[in-house]
């Protein structure tokens, strides 16, 4: 496999899309809280003048942007950003290491806020619950301790939903700051002037453990949260861990160390026994063997010999070489496929919109239903109407959390994608991953998909005499060292080994399905199949007729070389089926699975390849337009098709197909084109591909349905809604308690797919 093939998977950080003026970039974002935090971002960001489209993830904390730089700056996106209390990482060489950094150090805030939390709430809660009657001054007591739990430790939750309010918006921390400070607040009025109620006849009750303990729990879940969701990327951390931190370069014939950051195209590396490759680059002296592996999921070491590719991130065996490096820094092969990944996990699924809109509108509504809820108990309350009214409705906003709906599918793709990393998978957007185990029909290209993709030329046999050939020899490698088509480096290669030379042609044309075509001294020579030589009518000769039809029933395409007017030469071209093919066509076919498969290669060839893969369904003398027909044919009947190949002549059925997967090896227009890459040679990864995007969405339906149970159930209850039936009030610390619980829960289940076996 070449895996710098892989390259054009991933468009770069600026990248010009949909116009010339936009940019297409990812950031970092800093201070979100909640799902509802991610859609206020996103719309502050989408509605800012310049800006075309933003999309935000809250599970990986990152904005992407489509932007026009003459009318906004990144700079200026975070001022606006920063307006409402969040933060936008720009002008920075890592912008990574910077969130990761930033996060760390809001975790560790967070934890000690915590920690503070529980150990100041836990008097309150055993002062309010078992001392309230035998401790002098409880009331003074609890609200002592409890201020600095609400209003210090507590008091990001005021600042930002302060912050969304000067904007019209709201997300969690207007729950938590509304339920808590109402809670307080009322708690001590009515210790500082109990007469007000005393003397209409009405206890004075206090919720001072309600509200710490409601900002400890909550703290609480949200430690565990952030620590939950750092798993999440455990893909990419791994991905990043393949590079090392220093490189030993060679400059005026010595060695000396250097940070990776430091590293210039053109200098010579060295590298030893056991050492992982830092860089891309070009082997200058010395020869071993190299894991692939984690890059291409190959898993024999492939010789490294003076003139060989190396790549960032796989690791040298036993013996030493230098090499000069060629791509460094971001451009490296190994950094790309990390940014693929982050791109992937920030993606949105389908799904993801619906989801988005409640939660956009989900606060607002809890808001309402608290107040309906207060209005409904003063009016029929009855004795301790208000105090009731107080209660739920504190509760109602405590137990409302649009985290769990917003963590649901986010958390689930990001591990999905990292699994599929894992597995050799590279996923390009939520979309493909979503829609994958929908699929019901298979289509598989031959050569290269199918078959290992490295034909050789296994017989040429001339139809001139002796004296000719060294003559015509050059012609054929001067036509087909211009073809785009695999099989033509086939016969490239052998003539080189030959010590055959190429010579230059006019009007070289290539004929798409068929062949190609070229002049050489002032006459037209042609390479091509059956086809082309009927279209010009050229007459294959007996003998070449009898070879052909051999050489088809042994599985081999057969290539004419050809004038204007006679068949000059016939090749055999055989190229071996994988060894894996056969098994995974039976696995997906025992799926229900129809699998097919399309070849340009003649009906005799294709039938024999289809028979050594147990496939009935095939098509041959297919043209890349036949392919996308044949796509389209599928669909029309209600199936939801699936396209692999690695050619330019698939890329039409790749853009056609419900979910389109190239092939690592394949050309960089087809890897453009698909949804999905395989770094891999082997067809296995397709029904893991498959089987993988089924889990995945599982657990995103597993998620949001309990997300949305949790809600449905927990806000009536917490309303008051079981407190005709059997007199039970749900206390607010219990509500919090559940609201952290619910975020943990989507995260935890979310993790499990990393268990998963495709």
């Amino acid at each position: 496999m070449v895996p710098n093939d892989i390259e054009q998977l991933i468009t770069s950080p600026n990248a010009k899309t949909g116009s010339e003026k936009r940019t297409h970039q990812t950031f970092p974002v800093l201070e979100m809280t909640c799902a509802a935090c991610a859609v206020s971002v996103e719309s502050m960001l989408g509605n800012t003048p310049g800006v075309a489209k933003a999309t935000v993830n809250y599970a990986n904390q990152s904005a992407t942007v489509d932007y026009d730089p003459a009318v906004i700056t990144p700079a200026g996106m975070q001022q606006v950003l920063q307006g409402i209390g969040y933060d936008l990482v720009v002008d920075v060489e890592d912008p990574g290491q910077v969130q990761q950094e930033a996060q760390q150090r809001q975790y560790e805030a967070l934890k000690k806020r915590t920690i503070w939390a529980v150990l100041l709430s836990v008097p309150v809660v055993l002062i309010g619950m078992f001392f309230m009657g035998s401790v002098p001054y409880a009331n003074y007591m609890m609200m002592v301790l409890s201020a600095p739990v609400v209003f210090w430790l507590g008091r990001s939750y005021f600042v930002n939903a302060t912050k969304q309010a000067r904007h019209g918006k709201t997300n969690m921390d207007t729950l938590v700051a509304l339920s808590t400070g109402i809670a307080f607040l009322f708690s001590a009025f009515n210790t500082l002037y109990p007469q007000f109620w005393t003397s209409r006849g009405l206890e004075p009750h206090v919720y001072f453990e309600a509200a710490a303990v409601v900002i400890a729990f909550i703290s609480l879940g949200k430690l565990l949260e952030e620590r939950a969701k750092s798993n999440t990327s455990s893909a990419i951390k791994k991905l990043i861990g393949l590079q090392p931190k220093t490189v030993r370069i060679v400059e005026n014939g010595t060695e000396r160390e250097l940070p990776i950051a430091q590293v210039q195209v053109g200098q010579v590396i060295v590298v030893r026994p056991g050492e992982k490759i830092p860089v891309d680059g070009l082997v200058e002296s010395g020869e071993s063997f190299v894991d692939e592996s984690m890059i291409s999921g190959e898993p024999v070491p492939v010789v490294k010999l003076a003139g060989a590719e190396v790549f960032a991130g796989t690791i040298n065996q036993k013996g030493s070489f230098r090499f000069a490096a060629r791509k460094v820094g971001a451009d490296t092969l190994l950094a790309q496929i990390i940014r693929l990944v982050h791109e992937a996990q920030g993606s949105k699924a389908p799904v993801q919109k619906l989801v988005d809109k409640i939660a956009g509108i989900f606060v607002p509504v809890v808001i309402g239903i608290a107040i309906l809820t207060f209005i409904g108990w003063l009016i029929f309350g009855g004795e301790n109407a208000f105090t009731h009214a107080l209660l739920t409705s504190v509760t109602v906003l405590v137990i409302a959390c649009p985290c769990a709906l917003g963590l649901a599918t986010p958390t689930a793709i990001m591990v999905g994608v990292g699994k599929g990393a894992e597995n050799n998978i590279l996923i390009k957007d939520a979309e493909s991953l979503e829609l994958g185990y929908k699929v019901t029909a298979v289509v598989l290209d031959k050569t290269g998909t199918i078959t290992e993709g490295k034909p050789t030329v296994t017989d040429l046999t001339w139809f001139v005499a002796d004296t000719d050939v060294p003559g015509l020899q050059p012609v054929l490698y001067g036509l087909e060292a211009q073809s785009e088509h695999p099989l033509a480096d086939a016969v490239v290669d052998r003539l080189k080994a030959d010590g055959i030379q190429g010579t230059t042609l006019t009007g070289f044309e290539s004929l798409t399905g068929r062949g190609v075509a070229g002049r050489y001294a002032n006459k037209t020579y042609l390479t091509g199949n059956d086809r082309l030589m009927t279209e010009r009518g050229i007459a294959v000769p007996a003998d070449g007729q009898t070879l052909a039809t051999r050489w088809r029933g042994e599985a081999k395409t057969v290539v004419y070389f050809a004038d204007e007017t006679r068949v000059l030469a016939v090749l055999a071209i055989a190229d071996p089926v994988k060894e894996t093919s056969r098994e995974a066509i039976q696995t997906l076919q025992n799926r229900g699975i129809a699998v097919y498969m399309l070849t340009g290669d003649n009906l005799q060839t294709a039938q024999a390849v289809a028979e050594a893969v147990g496939l009935t369904n095939y098509r041959a003398e297919t043209l890349p337009a036949d392919k996308a027909d044949f796509v389209k044919e599928l669909q029309a009947t209600g199936q939801v098709v699936a396209m692999i190949g690695d050619g330019i002549n698939d890329s039409q059925a790749l853009a056609q197909a419900d979910v389109s997967i190239a092939m690592g090896r394949g050309s960089d227009i087809a890897m453009d084109v698909a949804k999905m890459t395989l770094i891999t040679s082997d067809l296995n990864s397709v029904p893991r591909a498959l089987q993988l995007s089924k889990r995945t969405v599982q657990t995103i339906r597993q998620n949001l349905f309990w997300a949305f149970i949790y809600n449905l159930i927990g806000i009536p209850i917490a309303a008051g809604l079981l407190y005709p039936i059997n007199g039970f009030l749900l206390s607010p610390m219990i509500a919090g308690a559940a609201m952290a619980l619910s975020s943990v829960s989507v995260v935890t289940n979310s993790l499990r797919l990393k268990s998963v076996k495709l």
